[in-house]
């Protein structure tokens, strides 16, 4: 594998309690059927295969864990648990629907919670899925759909999660010109960046106390409409206060992050996992660093225009020049 696809290890590769930091991914594609997709993972990582209902297998590794597989259609898997529920097993109509749904419909599949030192163990997983005909972003102009990653967050506490956010704020459009974000992406509204308004707030309050933490996100991101959606990580503090904001059944508390904005290029030979984790890692270097991250904010309000907002193509432009200044570009 060439050495730039190796996946770069944070500045902070251990929780709190001294555990190895963990990533799950989760990736969107189409071009093949539910049960190619599964075997091709199967016959990638080995472990012991099972049908849930029509929609959806589960791969159970040992010494990774449970894969889920499935059709990222509401309709089919709602209608196959209940039909699973009522005892009846998956009408033959329902399997049918399974298949054609595979030509239009995404396929997903939820990896578990890896070692960062680990995840080089997944290569494997999309090779045997590109050999075996799946397709990425490119391919279907209107599904919108990528790579989300969710990585734990080194300590839950207000300082973490706000170096953090600040970081992301700072880095946002530059990282949306570094992945090469789809069109059909972009103009979906699901990996909407922060507000300006809000990177803002970030750098002028940037340690706030957790109340404020909330009181800011939810203010400006009452949506998991974000490519860092951070309501998983925030309802794992307080569920009932996201809730109230935002009554979202779909919202699971977990001291995660949920990064959305990598494409999913799985038909190309030179993409891997990594070439979405590295970009993300850049995220991690500069949540690492309080003096980087002060000047980066200080930089950006000198980019900041009264009434007019953030000179976006200049500070794209100072952003690139800044990272590649330290080797992180």
């Amino acid at each position: 594998m060439p050495r730039d696809l190796e996946f770069k290890q944070p500045p902070v590769p251990h929780k709190e309690d001294g555990a190895s930091r963990q990533v799950g991914f989760e990736l969107e594609f189409t071009g093949l059927t539910l049960e190619q997709t599964a075997a091709a993972v199967q016959d990638a990582l080995g472990g012991e295969l099972s049908r849930t209902s029509a929609s959806e297998r589960v791969l159970r590794v040992d010494g990774l864990g449970k894969f889920n597989i499935e059709l990222d259609w509401d309709l089919l898997k709602r209608q196959s648990l209940k039909a699973e529920n009522a005892q009846e097993g998956s009408p033959e109509w329902m399997d049918l629907l399974s298949r054609a749904a595979s030509l239009m419909v995404p396929l997903e599949v939820v990896c578990p919670p890896i070692d960062i030192g680990e995840l080089g163990r997944l290569d494997g997983m999309i090779a045997g899925l590109r050999q075996a005909g799946a397709v990425g972003t490119e391919n279907s102009p209107m599904a919108a759909f990528g790579v989300h990653l969710n990585p734990d967050i080194p300590r839950l506490d207000p300082a973490t999660i706000s170096a953090y956010l600040r970081a992301f704020g700072l880095l946002q459009w530059w990282l949306v010109d570094a992945h090469q974000v789809d069109l059909s992406r972009k103009i979906s509204p699901y990996i909407d960046l922060y507000p300006e308004a809000y990177v803002r707030r970030l750098v002028e309050q940037p340690r706030p106390d957790m109340a404020q933490l909330f009181d800011d996100y939810l203010e400006h991101n009452a949506t998991r409409n974000r490519a860092l959606d951070l309501l998983p990580l925030l309802a794992q503090i307080d569920a009932e206060r996201v809730r109230q904001a935002v009554p979202d059944p779909k919202i699971k508390a977990r001291p995660t992050f949920h990064y959305r904005l990598p494409n999913c290029q799985i038909e190309k030979a030179d993409w891997s996992l990594a070439s979405s984790w590295n970009l993300w890692w850049v995220v991690e270097q500069l949540a690492g660093n309080e003096d980087d991250l002060q000047a980066l904010g200080e930089a950006f309000g000198q980019h900041w225009r009264p009434l007019l907002g953030l000179n976006r193509g200049a500070w794209l432009e100072y952003v690139g020049r800044w990272l590649n200044d330290r080797g992180w570009g």
